[in-house]
């Protein structure tokens, strides 16, 4: 099998142990491509987070592909990507396009921002969103603002730490008040790498089905299964 199908297979399995299997959900990957992550680009864990994200994305989201965002103080929206386009994707979408800015200072709410608007407004849809946001550290305050004001829309917002910076602002996340529901979680892993398919996997969907619930039962959506 290839290391696609592979992780496919791992995926679907975890969403079967989670009742999620059949979902059928939007599925986004924010990366950071702060000056700190430059290593994790060109030693490839980014482009085997694209692909993990993607093998949960292909079981779930409504069209089969990842929709890709990546940030600094600046940030770009990215072709989505399916299967068919995941060989290479980090070096030819990101490392070697000019247009992309990259390896400055970390900046999220403009890119947090940027997602609300491409699910709120420009596709707006009751079918649940799934947000995986990977950040190295030193994350921003002002996401308070954006995760608060999401919490009534059909967004969740799972953050992922990886090395060993500063995670303050994060490991709040789960006693932060005025939101309608729940709407983020949060978990960090010193090398993401190092982490297999199947504990990646549990962790990425540990609140998502909880969210799915309770967002259902306020109207904030309708689920669908296919």
């Amino acid at each position: 099998m290839s290391t696609i199908s592979l992780k496919k297979k791992t995926a679907s399995i975890v969403l079967e142990k989670k009742n999620l299997k059949g979902v059928v959900a939007k599925v986004g990957l924010v990366l950071d491509i702060s000056g700190s992550m430059r290593k994790l680009y060109r030693k490839g864990v980014v482009q085997e987070a694209v692909e993990r994200v993607l093998a949960v994305a292909s079981q779930f989201d409504d069209d089969g592909s990842l929709d890709i965002w990546v940030y600094d103080n600046e940030f770009s929206r990215l072709p989505s990507v399916t299967e068919n386009e995941l060989t290479d994707y980090v070096n030819r979408q990101i490392l070697n396009n000019n247009a992309i800015h990259k390896f400055g200072r970390n900046d999220e709410p403009k890119v947090m921002a940027d997602v609300m608007v491409k699910y709120t407004k420009e596709e707006p849809s009751n079918v649940p969103v799934f947000i995986v946001f990977i950040n190295d550290g030193g994350c921003k305050r002002e996401i308070k603002k954006f995760i608060v004001e999401s919490s009534t829309q059909p967004i969740f917002w799972q953050f992922v730490g990886i090395g060993d910076s500063n995670f303050e602002v994060l490991k709040k996340l789960d006693t932060m008040e005025g939101r309608f529901i729940d709407n983020a979680n949060f978990f960090h892993m010193d090398d993401m790498s190092k982490v297999s398919d199947e504990m990646l996997y549990e962790q990425l969907l540990n609140e998502f089905p909880q969210w799915l619930k309770e967002a259902k039962n306020k109207g904030i959506l309708q689920l669908k299964k296919i």
